[in-house]
């Protein structure tokens, strides 16, 4: 690896913090190798302790009708169209008590932006969860969401807040971050809120005392410096929420640089702050919120829009970062992210974002292999085991994981499995036999196979290709003529 232009052991052990610049150069120069190495000892230092955690939680769509038209979704759907729902109350209310019979203990709730909801719709609905199941943490409505309540309401975002806190919202998630630069947004989130008002929604949040998340979507259109931008905005954020909290708990946890130049924020991101003003109080009444974690995944192509945008080839394109070719500018070409490209952000995430104490594993979209492969990249939680996911489903992705495995996944990586709730508070520290992952499994996976008579059995399903070889490609006459003995037990 080329020599780096600056001491990386400072920015790993914290008495430095990462450029956008030295970032970049990161991502361009370091191994793979070396990203995991430095993220993994960045985590080990924020998280000094045997768990890594994962929550019990089930998403709930309530309404796919969406205004906006993204180019990467293949969720959304018109008033007008057949399959388009917005879910009762009672409907919402069974989903949370199958939730509840398994342990969970928040729901994940955002839907498209339905115009015709309301904002005493979304009262009514905070007020019937908080009431009927009062265990259930409400994780709920993500920025865009909120940016389009105060279209459809004609209200600010600080008064749509304070009614939904007061009527049981706890919780924000970052849903809707994508990338943050107006040339990515102006392309992939047709209707959608800008990266400005997206933040402003979040610092509103932060300054009202509602912790929230923070995402991004990489692997389409954008260049590698704008993810770098991206987290930028966040950490920047991310310190004017911990000057407004001033917290010293929180930010010795946290990692964080002290040293912040709320000038300085206020003038790189003059959009977050035109609208929503907040006035600090002399005595504080309300303890600020912030980023709990960061999470990124890789854009799922099959049945969008932009899915159907030509592959970047360097050969036919050139270098697609910074690039002036029309094609790419203008969103006609995609670069997808694997594995290699999801690992490396992560563990440029980890050294970057020093401020945000939890980086959260994307196994829904990665798979539970790449999954687990992220806690050695520094991410230290494993997300939701969930019951339910309708959005990147709809897409193609169709990874599930129950808390065995979730459990199994993070004891292979050498730690213990804890389960967490929305605050990363632990309530179960999986640390003996009666662990999910080292119990017998109640339904082992079994092949559903055909009794022919009391000593012969059918082939089993998924062995077609091999039974019709030896067939001569005729399926049909090797179902019917391959048998297998049936053991006697006990003879």
């Amino acid at each position: 690896m080329p020599r780096l232009s600056f001491d990386i052991d400072a920015v790993v052990e914290g008495r430095a913090r990462l450029t956008e610049a030295q970032a970049l150069e990161l991502h361009e120069h370091a191994s793979l190798q070396d990203l995991g190495d430095w993220a993994t000892a960045v985590a080990n230092r924020l998280h000094p302790y045997a768990h890594r955690t994962y929550v019990i939680d089930r998403n709930i769509n309530y309404t796919n009708v969406c205004t906006a038209k993204c180019t990467f979704c293949a969720f959304r759907r018109d008033h007008e169209d057949a399959d388009s729902y917005t879910l009762d109350y009672a409907k919402i209310g069974e989903k949370i008590e199958e939730l509840i019979s398994i342990g969970g203990t928040q729901i994940l709730m955002q839907g498209g932006m339905n115009d015709r909801l309301p904002i005493e719709w979304y009262e009514d609905l905070l007020r019937f969860i908080k009431t009927k199941y009062p265990s259930i943490h409400i994780h709920a409505f993500s920025p865009p969401e909120f940016v389009e309540f105060e279209r459809f309401f004609g209200m600010d975002v600080r008064d749509i807040i304070r009614r939904f806190k007061a009527a049981g919202l706890s919780t924000i998630p970052g849903g809707g971050g994508e990338i943050f630069a107006p040339r990515v947004r102006r392309r992939i989130g047709i209707g959608k809120c800008t990266g400005d008002d997206w933040l402003r929604v979040m610092r509103v949040a932060h300054e009202e005392g509602l912790n929230t998340s923070a995402t991004m979507l990489i692997g389409h259109i954008e260049f590698v410096r704008e993810r770098i931008e991206h987290m930028a905005a966040i950490r920047d954020m991310q310190d004017y929420t911990l000057w407004v909290r001033k917290d010293n708990a929180y930010e010795e946890r946290a990692g964080r640089i002290p040293d912040v130049d709320i000038d300085a924020i206020r003038r790189r991101w003059p959009g977050v702050f035109e609208k929503s003003p907040f006035t600090k109080p002399k005595f504080n009444t309300v303890e600020p919120g912030a980023y709990t974690a960061f999470i990124h995944w890789p854009f799922q192509r099959e049945n969008t829009p932009l899915g159907r945008a030509k592959e970047w080839d360097e050969a036919t394109y050139g270098p697609f970062d910074d690039s002036t070719n029309e094609d790419i500018l203008r969103g006609r070409v995609v670069r997808s992210a694997g594995a290699a490209s999801y690992l490396r952000t992560l563990a440029i995430a980890r050294l970057f974002l020093d401020n945000v104490a939890s980086l959260q594993s994307s196994w829904v979209t990665m798979g539970p292999k790449i999954g687990q492969l992220a806690l050695y990249y520094g991410a230290n939680d494993m997300g939701g085991a969930m019951m339910e996911e309708n959005v990147v489903s709809a897409a193609g992705t169709t990874y599930r994981l129950a808390v065995r495995e979730l459990c199994r996944l993070i004891r292979e990586t050498g730690h213990v499995p804890a389960q967490r709730d929305q605050y990363y508070h632990i309530l179960k520290k999986h640390d003996g036999p009666d662990s999910p992952d080292l119990l017998p499994d109640p339904h082992p996976p079994m092949r559903d196979v055909k009794q022919i008579d009391k000593t012969t059995i059918g082939r089993a399903p998924g062995m077609e290709p091999i039974f019709a070889a030896m067939h001569n490609g005729h399926a049909d006459d090797a179902d019917r003529s391959t048998k297998v003995a049936l053991p006697i037990l006990g003879s």
